[in-house]
């Protein structure tokens, strides 16, 4: 009996030792103290080429010796002239809206300089890339930067920041005469013309399917600064009527929602201040050519 009582009590000491192995084990993970133990166990040899994973976390005591040494290369890298002229994809500043106004110079992007380096700008350098015999990585490093600018100009304002997003097309043949308001439905903007030179151009929204806007040659009937659709009974500020109820005007809408929408015929203008300016030098009897 009593060799019994032993026996269960060395039974039960073996297990709550077993249960407590078990308990203790997530509990050594999560106190950091436990390296000390850790390091006579061979898992110990591991611990410093875990550490650098951990080398972008502030404040860790470990990461000061390698983070120091991985600021250092990127501090003098920083200051060194030939760092600053290296964009790449992701990047957003004025360099590289620079480089996409001379990438659009060199018929290289059609889109207007955004300053954000995306996929559009990654492929208009590798094309430049391979055209002078660069390496088409697509990034701009010093040698590439060069030869952008040798091969172009530096960019004006307009260039930089122009009053369009989409490009303007060129002008149809009935546009080169006159004061004519020449609105394009391929490219989607209206150029103000002046025997044929471009005074100011913005871009413009059209009819849907349903209400489309009519093409043809037309004249300015009538103005009105500020108007309101008397059948749909929207806002139509700064309107020049150029055929029937159809006219040039600003859109609220157009300017919050783009090309998500359409009008019901007229030509929506989204840029206010660009359109206000217009109606003022528009006169009543100027040319009005919509075109495909």
């Amino acid at each position: 009996m009593q060799r019994q009582r032993v026996i269960i009590r060395t039974i039960g000491v073996a297990t709550a030792v077993a249960l407590a192995a078990t308990a203790c084990g997530p509990q050594k993970t999560e106190p950091v103290a436990s390296a000390s133990s850790a390091s006579s166990s061979p898992t110990a040899g591991t611990s410093p080429e875990a550490s650098p994973s951990t080398d972008d976390k502030p404040g860790e005591a470990s990461t000061s010796p390698s983070a120091s040494a991985s600021t250092s290369p990127s501090a003098s890298a920083s200051s060194s002239p030939a760092v600053k002229a290296i964009m790449a994809n992701g990047d957003e500043n004025e360099q590289v809206r620079e480089l996409q106004a001379r990438l659009r110079q060199l018929k290289l992007m059609s889109v207007a300089p955004t300053g954000f380096y995306g996929s559009k700008t990654t492929a208009a350098v590798k094309s430049f890339q391979s055209k002078h015999g660069l390496n088409a990585t697509g990034s701009v490093d010093e040698a590439t930067w060069k030869k952008i600018e040798g091969a172009s100009k530096k960019p004006t304002a307009d260039e930089l920041r122009p009053s369009t997003v989409n490009e303007v097309d060129a002008p149809d043949p009935r546009c080169m005469q006159g004061r004519v308001m020449c609105i394009s439905k391929e490219s989607r903007t209206l150029a103000w013309m002046i025997d044929g030179k471009v005074v100011s151009t913005m871009d413009v929204r059209f009819g849907s399917e349903n209400t489309p806007t009519r093409e043809g040659v037309f004249d300015v009937g009538w103005k009105a600064k500020e108007w309101t659709s008397t059948i749909y009974h929207t806002p139509m500020p700064y309107a020049m009527f150029f055929s029937g109820g159809q006219a040039v005007h600003y859109s609220a809408d157009f300017a919050a929602r783009g090309y998500n929408g359409a009008s019901h015929g007229c030509v929506n203008v989204r840029d206010k201040a660009k359109l206000s300016a217009l109606f003022d030098q528009v006169k009543v009897g100027d040319k009005v050519v919509v075109y495909w």
